[in-house]
């Protein structure tokens, strides 16, 4: 038993992100069961308006805001955030829990192009071959020889949508807190979801408030709690560790998870071609942390 504890004592890091993988795809099972009453448009406004109210209640303890002066750039991250967001738990409800968390887990892919392009960061060799790597994962995942679908469209989009958000962060944390570009990421991502709602009540959009029953409620509640649960655990991973790669390694673990989640939901297993395409991104997603 003291070897036990002494083990998880030294790998606390990898413990807080099998934890935190585990309430992500929580969070995706729970959604998925939701969007039979609800739309993704409501289901991502529930999400964070619940994050938003924990996070307002955070920084009341803690006021530290940062030097500021990106407020163009904490726009984007939120708009872009946003559109990532509502793309991602699309698809959710329309295809299995495990693709769509590949399409998701595509970002550190966009992150390592869009750091090397914008934000002036040299990649090596190994990097390139990562996101090459990446694509030939997409692309097995997608199968244009078969056909592309919409829902490939928007996992692909949804991807590049999450990349652009947080390649955003690792410039705005040198002008703001951590506290603070949550707030606002998720003002904004409330802000617009509750937009598009009040559009499709006035007949301008396609998205319609949809009263859940009470057992939907009660999703709306653990969807809210998962995802605290994930961004605490997340957060206590990467500060348990000195290398940050590690964790990132680790937070692949979230596919794996939402796999057997789905196929519990009634899921059918990706054909050979996609797991392969999944264990492929998932092989990239690993080298790209390992050059970090």
């Amino acid at each position: 038993m003291k070897n036990f504890s002494q083990f998880w004592a030294r790998n606390l890091s990898i413990y807080y992100m099998l934890l935190a993988c585990f309430y992500f795809s929580l969070l995706g099972a729970l959604s998925k069961i939701l969007s039979e009453q609800i739309n993704s448009v409501e289901i991502v406004f529930f999400r964070n308006l619940i994050g938003l109210f924990i996070i307002l209640v955070a920084l009341r303890k803690n006021r530290e805001w940062g030097k500021g002066g990106k407020p163009v750039l904490l726009v984007f991250r939120g708009v872009i955030g946003a559109v990532g967001l509502l793309l991602f738990f699309h698809n959710i409800a329309h295809i299995d829990l495990g693709t769509a968390y590949t399409f998701q887990k595509t970002a550190p892919i966009y992150i390592a192009l869009f750091s090397a392009y914008f934000l002036g960061e040299r990649l090596s060799a190994l990097g390139w071959c990562a996101i090459i790597l990446g694509f030939v994962g997409i692309a097995l995942i997608v199968q244009p020889h078969v056909g592309v679908s919409t829902n490939d469209i928007i996992g692909v989009c949804g991807g590049i949508c999450m990349g652009a958000a947080l390649t955003s962060v690792r410039e705005l944390r040198r002008y703001y807190s951590t506290d603070v570009i949550i707030l606002s990421f998720m003002f904004f991502v409330v802000s617009v979801m509750a937009g598009l709602l009040v559009a499709g009540e006035f007949g301008a959009g396609i998205f319609k408030f949809e009263f859940p029953n009470l057992f939907g409620w009660v999703l709306v509640a653990l969807v809210g709690v998962s995802g605290y649960l994930y961004q605490l655990y997340v957060t206590k991973s990467y500060a348990a560790t000195r290398k940050a790669g590690i964790p990132a390694a680790v937070s692949y673990a979230d596919v794996v998870f939402s796999i057997v989640l789905g196929l519990a939901l009634g899921d059918a297993l990706p054909n050979a071609l996609a797991l392969a395409g999944i264990a492929v991104v998932i092989a990239s997603g690993l080298l790209i942390a390992k050059e970090k």
